[in-house]
């Protein structure tokens, strides 16, 4: 594994100054002490015959192995692979989260799932159905971010009260500013093409305590999918998220008003850091009545997510259930008021 220390002001390389003991900009000048080099910007590179990286003719996904592995199947569309490209000099993840629950463990933990669900088949769990678990390391863009907030708005806050024989609604109100700053950080984003950004989002969180420093090693049994899309063309997506996240926080914050008229809301996202890293996902594939169902699991909690069958007969009865029942509090409150209700 080799590591590259970007410059935080330019983005140029950074080397270690052996006169200064410390990082030293070839591009700016600026300098760094290793201790307080912040480990996001730290970008490592395979060395040649430490991984394998091969694409799969049928899907056209591309997954990384471990060097002496020859032969496997692809996680996305199961066809069998015979690996022959060798990886050198590409982008490594710098951390890693490992993986906790075995194959063993992941069968189970899917079963007792689906014995959760009141509307799948009664049938859908049994193991001879599931037909592929894959675990695999998908690739995900960790960000730092800062995000500025400013806010005009008009607030009202409404009180009601009696007196003597009368009613009176009094309503106040208040000019609103806000400036807000908040930062966040580790902000996933899946940088995989094949994935399902839905069923990745909904399989957080992970625990981000829990990276370690990537090894190749951490590969062993499994396969790591490379990712497809930089940081940078994956920044839209966090911005958005973040912005949602802000502007919950802004509701919050001003949720003692009756009502707020917003003059002006404007919600300013920036990078701080990004950082390369690899998050276990268990994929199962099940089998059912002719037709494929994808699951996706979390590798260090057993979080599962994707959408099952859904028994016709379980449906019927439980919608009928909630009609019978509606019709039958109607007509409670039919009979209490003293009219008919057919």
């Amino acid at each position: 594994m080799i590591l590259h220390y970007t410059c935080p002001s330019c983005a140029g390389d950074m080397n270690f100054d052996a006169d200064t003991g410390k990082l030293t900009c070839q591009s700016c000048g600026r300098k760094d002490t290793i201790e307080n080099y912040p480990e996001e910007l730290i970008k490592t590179t395979f060395e040649e015959n430490e991984a394998n990286e091969y694409h799969c003719n049928n899907c056209g996904a591309v997954l990384i192995t471990l060097a002496e592995t020859t032969a496997t199947n692809c996680s996305f569309c199961q066809s069998a692979v015979v690996i022959a490209d060798r990886l050198s000099g590409e982008l490594a993840p710098s951390k890693v989260i490992p993986f906790t629950i075995s194959e063993k463990e992941a069968v189970k933990a899917f079963k007792k799932w689906c014995r959760r669900g009141w509307l799948m088949p009664k049938d859908f769990a049994m193991s001879e159905r599931v037909k592929t678990i894959t675990g695999m390391y998908v690739p995900f863009w960790l960000y730092d971010i800062n995000s500025q907030a400013k806010v005009k708005a008009v607030g009202t806050v409404v009180r009601t009260y009696s007196k003597g024989n009368y009613d009176y609604t009094e309503t106040s109100y208040f000019d609103i500013m806000r400036e807000i700053n908040l930062n966040y950080s580790k902000i996933p984003a899946d940088a995989s093409e094949k994935m399902n950004d839905e069923l990745m989002d909904k399989i957080e969180p992970f625990p981000f305590h829990e990276l370690k420093d990537f090894k190749t090693p951490y590969l062993a049994g499994y396969i790591a999918e490379k990712y497809n899309y930089t940081d940078k063309e994956m920044l839209p997506r966090v911005e958005k998220r973040v912005k949602e996240y802000a502007d919950k926080y802004i509701s919050a914050d001003l949720s003692n008003y009756s009502t707020v008229s917003y003059k002006r809301k404007d919600i300013d996202v920036k990078q701080k850091n990004s950082a390369y890293v690899l998050l276990p996902v268990w994929m199962i594939y099940h089998d059912y009545n002719n037709s494929e169902y994808i699951f996706a699991m979390n590798g260090y909690t057993g979080k599962v997510v994707g959408k099952p069958p859904i028994s016709k007969g379980k449906a019927a009865a439980w919608f009928g259930g909630i009609a019978a029942g509606t019709f039958l509090i109607l007509k409670v409150i039919a009979t209490l008021i003293g009219e008919g209700y057919l």
